[in-house]
Formats: structure tokens, C-alpha cells, sequence
């Protein structure tokens, strides 16, 4: 499990919401509930992502922060290889 830093806007149509410590994890929605769980997947489908890619996960930062943020809250990320099992068919010669 990695710990990773949330943070949300709350703006006058809804919530920004987006991962500071990892590149790309953005979300929106029309309230906080709703943008918790868009964002906790946002981050799953970014890390599957950069592993499929062979990158390397960038690393939690604790020190992240954004000023402008409303709220910021830890969110974590945990990763399961079940879920990318595949059968490939053997090649008959």
C-alpha cells in the first residue's frame, strides 16, 4: 500500500479533486462523496498505466501541498495482480 496525498477545490458547480503526488490522478464531480471515488480510481487506472508501461509508480511525497487547496486528506493506493491475469493460447506448430 502506498499513501499518497488528496487534495479538493470546492468550487460554486462542484469539487476539483486531484492526487498532488502523482501526475495525472485528476477528477471531478458534483460533490465531495462523488469525487472520492472517481479519484480513488483515477489513481488505480494511472498506476496500471505507468506498470504496464514498465515506469516506476512515483514515490508518496508528505511534504506535497497546494495552497489553495480546500481540503487535503491522505488516499491510498492498493494494487491487486489478480486483476490483470490473462490465458494466452499456446501456439500449436
Amino acid at each position: 500500500m502506498l499513501t499518497y496525498k488528496a487534495m479538493y477545490k470546492f468550487l460554486d458547480n462542484g469539487v476539483h479533486g486531484e492526487v498532488l503526488d502523482f501526475p495525472g490522478a485528476i477528477s471531478w464531480g458534483e460533490d465531495l462523496s462523488i469525487v472520492r471515488r472517481s479519484l480513488a480510481s483515477a489513481l488505480v487506472d494511472m498506476a496500471e498505466v505507468y506498470l504496464l508501461k514498465g515506469e516506476s509508480l512515483p514515490l508518496p511525497n508528505e511534504q506535497s501541498t497546494e495552497p489553495e487547496a480546500d481540503l487535503e486528506e491522505p488516499i491510498y493506493l492498493i494494487l491487486s495482480a489478480a486483476n490483470h491475469v490473462q490465458v494466452v493460447p499456446r501456439l500449436v506448430a
